[in-house]
């Protein structure tokens, strides 16, 4: 992270304040706070971290994964047979804490803070699927855009964008 004088130094008072405001989490500003006012380029990099960055484009796709699921719960409850169709394979599990954590954390500012898609059930785990699902749900996607009618689709139709 390249920060210039002023902005660091902005940076470290920001840290003094929050180790006030925040004495739970003291020691931790504190440590940042001597971060920055050192300028150690290899701890600097862990503020990246604080400050992560989620393009545009991955945004965007997030939302296009969300909107598919809610497609999917939309059209099984339209269908005439709905039990030709397992509820439980429609459910969106999120992503993986551990491994597509800035995924999840979008999934869940937009259902917690923006207040979209809080039809979806967070589950026990906050939207934390424990597994890998990014290229699942680009699968999914690709099978999910080529339906003719995307919120008015057939049991077959769900069936194949689930099993994408």
């Amino acid at each position: 992270m390249e920060m210039t004088h002023a902005q660091r130094l902005i940076l470290s008072n920001q840290y003094r304040m929050m180790s006030m405001l925040d004495p739970d989490n003291a020691e931790r500003y504190r440590r940042q706070q001597t971060i920055v006012e050192r300028g150690y380029g290899l701890q600097m990099r862990e503020l990246d971290h604080e400050f992560g960055e989620l393009p545009e484009a991955v945004c965007r796709t997030i939302i296009d994964i969300m909107e598919m699921h809610h497609a999917l719960h939309v059209s099984w409850t339209n269908l005439k047979d709905p039990a030709s169709v397992e509820a439980r394979r429609l459910t969106f599990l999120g992503f993986d804490a551990a491994t597509e954590a800035r995924y999840l954390g979008y999934v869940r500012f937009m259902v917690h803070v923006e207040g979209r898609y809080t039809q979806f059930d967070s589950g026990v785990h906050g939207f934390n699927a424990q597994m890998p699902m990014w290229e699942k749900y680009q699968r999914m996607l690709t099978v999910w855009h080529t339906c003719p009618r995307q919120y008015h689709l057939s049991a077959n139709e769900i069936a194949q964008v689930i099993n994408a």
